[in-house]
C-alpha cells in the first residue's frame, strides 16, 4: 500500500481480491469504455442523425440515446459493482487493525516538530450536510464517519481503497496529480517563490505532500472537513518526515487572514461541492491569496470544452456514482465565476499537465512551456496515457 506506516496485513485472499478489482477497473475504463464508444460512433450516433437530422449536441442527448443500449447497461452495472468492490476489498483489513492504526497515527502526530507540523481538530466543528448525507464514490461511511476517539479508519479506507481504485497509475504514493502539477507550476511560473501554500480538500494528503517536497522551504497547510482524514493525513506526512500543517475546516470559511498564501489549490474537490459553495470557495481563495498569488484547481474539463460524447462519459458519475454535483460543476461557466470572485479574465489560466508517472519529468517540464491546450479522451481519466486538466488564475497586484 501507499503508506508504509499504515500498512495492513491483508490475507492472500484479500490481496488477490484487490488485484482482481484493479484489473477489472482497467478492463472497464479502457477496453469496455472503448467498446461502448465504438457502439456509439458506429450505430447510436448515425441512428440519432437519421431521426433528428443532426448529431447529438450535448451530453444529456447522448445519455438518453445510450441508455437503451446493452453495452451501456453492462458498462454501468460492472463499473458500479467494481467501484463498490474497491472499498470492500480493503475494509475488512482496516477494521481488523483500526485500533492499531489510530494508535500509530497518534504516535506519529505526537512526534511532530513543535510549531512546524500542527494538527487542529475543533471539537465543535459541524460537517456540511452535502458530505454527511451521502457516501461519495459509493464509499461506505464517506470521509467523515468516526467509530472511536481519534479515529482514522475512514482515512485508511480511502488511502488503501484509492490505491486499488487508481490501478497504480498515480504512482506508489497515489500522488501523481500533485507531484506532476507542482513540478509543472515550478517550471511554468519561475517568478513564483511561495512561502505559504494551502491545499483545500486535502483528504489524506495525497495532493498535499508533493507541494512540500517541491517547495521544501514553504509552509504548507492542508485543510478538510473530515476529521479522520485530517488526522490520517497529518500522521502520514510525519511518516515521510515532512512537516505539514493540517486542520479540519470548511474550505469556504478557512479562518486564515487575508493575503496569507502564495498558492491555494484543490485536487478533484470542486465536483464534490454544490455550485453555490464553489462560488463561495472562489471568493474565499481570492481573499486568502497575496497579490500575484496563484489559484489552481485540478479538475475534470468543463462540458464547454468537451464533445457531446465525452460530456456524457464524464458526467456518468453524477448519475451512478453518488456524485450529484459532478455535472452541475462541469456545466459551470468558470471564467465568469472566477471573474465574479475578483480574478480578471486576463489573469486566468488553463493548462494540461502530463502525468510524471507515465511520461517522466522532462515531458512535464516541456509541457510547462507550451501554451496550447489540447483535450482528448485521456484527460483527467484513470486510463493509459493520462494527463491532468488544471485551471485557475493569478491574483492581480
Amino acid at each position: 500500500m501507499s503508506t508504509p506506516a499504515f500498512s495492513v496485513p491483508y490475507s492472500f485472499d484479500e490481496r488477490s481480491r484487490q488485484s482482481f478489482v484493479s484489473g477489472m477497473r482497467t478492463y472497464v475504463l479502457n477496453d469496455l469504455a472503448g467498446h461502448m464508444r465504438t457502439v456509439y460512433e458506429e450505430r447510436v450516433a448515425p441512428g440519432f442523425e437519421r431521426r433528428a437530422g443532426r448529431q447529438p449536441e450535448s451530453g444529456p442527448e447522448v445519455h438518453k440515446a445510450m441508455r437503451p443500449e446493452t453495452i451501456f447497461k453492462f458498462y454501468s452495472s460492472i463499473r458500479c459493482a467494481v467501484q463498490e468492490m474497491c472499498w470492500r476489498s480493503v475494509i475488512p483489513g482496516v477494521v481488523r487493525r483500526a485500533e492499531d492504526l489510530t494508535d500509530t497515527a497518534k504516535r506519529l502526530s505526537g512526534e511532530a516538530s513543535e510549531g512546524r507540523a500542527t494538527l487542529d481538530i475543533p471539537p465543535d466543528f459541524v460537517t456540511p450536510a452535502y458530505i454527511t448525507e451521502l457516501d461519495i464514490h459509493l464509499m461506505p461511511g464517506n470521509y467523515h464517519e468516526e467509530h472511536m476517539p481519534d479515529d482514522v479508519s475512514q482515512g485508511a479506507i480511502y488511502d488503501h481503497g484509492f490505491d486499488v481504485f487508481s490501478m497504480k497509475l498515480l504512482g506508489e504514493r497515489s500522488d501523481d496529480i500533485a507531484k506532476s502539477t507542482a513540478y509543472f507550476v515550478a517550471n511554468r511560473f519561475p517568478d513564483l517563490k511561495p512561502s505559504k501554500i494551502l491545499d483545500l480538500g486535502c483528504l489524506v494528503g495525497h495532493s498535499t505532500l508533493p507541494w512540500k517536497e517541491q517547495f521544501p522551504d514553504a509552509e504548507v497547510h492542508g485543510l478538510d472537513v473530515a476529521a479522520p482524514c485530517v488526522r490520517y493525513a497529518h500522521a502520514r506526512a510525519r511518516s515521510y518526515d515532512l512537516d505539514v500543517h493540517f486542520r479540519q475546516r470548511d474550505a469556504v470559511e478557512t479562518g486564515f487572514e487575508d493575503g496569507t498564501f502564495d498558492i491555494v489549490f484543490s485536487s478533484m474537490l470542486l465536483h464534490e461541492m454544490p455550485p453555490a459553495e464553489v462560488r463561495k470557495l472562489l471568493a474565499e481563495i481570492y481573499r486568502l491569496l497575496k497579490p500575484g498569488g496563484l489559484m489552481l484547481h485540478y479538475e475534470l474539463p468543463p462540458n464547454s470544452m468537451t464533445s457531446a460524447y465525452d460530456s456524457f462519459y464524464l458526467d456518468w458519475d453524477s448519475y451512478y456514482n453518488k456524485e450529484p454535483f459532478y455535472k452541475p460543476i462541469r456545466d459551470m461557466d468558470f471564467p465568469e465565476a472566477m471573474e465574479d470572485a475578483g480574478f480578471a479574465r486576463a489573469d486566468q489560466v488553463v493548462f494540461v499537465v502530463p502525468s510524471m508517472t507515465v511520461y517522466g519529468a522532462e515531458a512535464v517540464r516541456e509541457g510547462a512551456g507550451q501554451e496550447d491546450v489540447v483535450l482528448d479522451e485521456r484527460i483527467s481519466r484513470l486510463v493509459d496515457g493520462v494527463r491532468w486538466f488544471c485551471f485557475g488564475a493569478r491574483k492581480g497586484a
